[in-house]
């Protein structure tokens, strides 16, 4: 068994463990308090960590999808009323438009696609990587990755090949 400290960055864990809850229940306390369940159960279990299954963030993932699930917990949908958007370099109100929509078109997602969202772009994961984590074959994934992405456009009347993370067609980017 291959052991190495899963906890060698926890900075960097924290960060995106945070942002991968929070697409899952919201962001606030009890995202705050689930990541932090997370870590002390993964704290607890140290010892069983093995990189060989994974890197130590889908490790404290999968960590977490237990305590969400512990709670009762499922995904919520994306809040669009308190949205913190980031000014925009060109047109502010373009941008703010596009930002709303992603976001709210990602909120009518249903709940398995959501959390392929959360997992991708929340937490930062590879294909690879959420394959893992969820059990599927990494193809699977990329294809439900596509086909999300394809559903976003199609629902925001863009075309194909405008998928530049920058002009907020990305579900990372809208939110």
């Amino acid at each position: 068994m291959i052991r190495r400290d899963p906890f060698a960055q926890p900075e960097e864990l924290v960060r995106r463990l945070y942002s991968y809850v929070a697409y899952v229940i919201g962001d606030g306390p009890d995202a705050e308090d689930v990541t932090s369940e997370a870590f002390e159960r993964g704290l607890r279990y140290r010892s069983s960590y093995d990189a060989r299954k994974g890197t130590p963030l889908t490790w404290l993932v999968g960590i977490a999808r237990r305590c969400i699930a512990d709670r009762g917990g499922r995904m919520l949908p994306v809040p669009t009323d308190d949205l913190a958007d980031e000014p925009a370099p060109d047109d502010v109100e373009a941008e703010s438009i596009l930002r709303l929509s992603v976001r709210e078109a990602v909120a009518r997602l249903p709940e398995r696609d959501r959390e392929l969202v959360a997992l991708r772009y929340g937490a930062d994961l590879s294909a690879r990587q959420i394959a893992e984590l969820l059990d599927l074959k990494t193809n699977a994934v990329e294809v439900a990755l596509h086909r999300l992405h394809a559903r976003l456009r199609e629902e925001l009347g863009r075309p194909a090949a405008s998928t530049d993370r920058r002009k907020g067609l990305d579900p990372a980017a809208g939110m």
